[in-house]
């Protein structure tokens, strides 16, 4: 009976020899994934950590089994993808304090823009919005430094545990804040300013979706200090959303919108009553 099956069965086992055979990615990597996102967090905030009173030799230890860890990822790589001549574990570990004070700030923004949040330590123990930044900003540093695949990984678990997928490639400024988040969607060339905040559901994604464009700008860009309300999609790379502008929920927005805007729900744009107003009348 076994060699019956096995017979009825070769055609598709044989093709599937031949894939595996193309593509051989590391086993481990996946789960080394998941490993170094608990890691990283662990090390940096106790809040991620079992043992929370760990002393600074134990702590420097840490640090290190990072950096080796980024390294048997790539040396696992060799041979699928071009690496870059550059330290990469080094020169991550030497980003780090620039990440963890970047998130600092990530959770005070939360913090004080949420009124339900009790405190800064709350934040980072149990909002999602605050995972799904901390897993960007060390993702986001992997891609600038070259890494191939991982830091696409890294988004992916976040975009697993949160419900919010942020690609690596996006460049967030200071004070980021994601309020609740299920949803959101932020594509890879998208930029965001200092201060801004995104309910769930925003989409930040790509007018045109055609292959060739792949080197180019291809979402929008955020100003500082705006806010974007619950499922609101804005689209475009030369869409650019002025600073201190609000984005009404189910917002539909293609073009370019003025600092200091309302855009609503009718796409209909007002100036908003924040410093100083513009005479304008916009519409989309």
């Amino acid at each position: 009976m076994m060699e019956a099956a096995g017979s009825k069965n070769k055609e598709l086992v044989d093709e599937l020899m031949v894939r595996r055979t193309q593509h051989r990615f590391p086993a481990q990597i996946r789960f080394a994934t998941r490993r170094f996102s608990d890691d990283v967090l662990s090390v940096l905030f106790p809040h991620f950590s079992e043992q929370i009173d760990t002393d600074a030799e134990r702590l420097d230890e840490d640090i290190h089994r990072l950096e080796s860890s980024l390294n048997e990822i790539l040396s696992s790589l060799s041979g699928i993808y071009k690496l870059p001549d550059s330290d990469i574990g080094r020169a991550f570990v030497e980003r780090l304090p620039r990440i963890y004070h970047g998130l600092l700030l990530d959770a005070r923004a939360i913090y004080y823009g949420d009124p339900a949040a009790v405190s800064v330590d709350e934040v980072i123990l149990s909002y999602p919005g605050f995972y799904a930044v901390a897993i960007h900003r060390v993702a986001h540093e992997l891609h600038i430094l070259g890494f191939p695949l991982f830091p696409r990984l890294l988004s992916e678990y976040a975009h697993h545990h949160t419900g919010i997928d942020i690609h690596p490639g996006a460049t967030v400024g200071r004070s980021f804040f994601i309020d609740h988040g299920t949803g959101i969607v932020i594509g890879e060339t998208a930029v965001i300013g200092n201060g801004v905040k995104l309910y769930q559901g925003v989409t930040l994604g790509a007018l045109v979706v055609q292959k060739e464009l792949a080197t180019k700008k291809r979402h929008p860009t955020l100003g500082d200090n705006v806010v974007v309300y619950a499922n609101a999609t804005i689209l475009g790379g030369d869409t650019e959303i002025g600073h201190d502008s609000v984005v009404g929920g189910n917002a539909w927005v293609t073009e370019s919108i003025p600092p200091f805007s309302i855009v609503g729900r009718n796409t209909e744009v007002r100036p908003r009553k924040l410093g100083v107003e513009p005479d304008i009348e916009f519409n989309i």
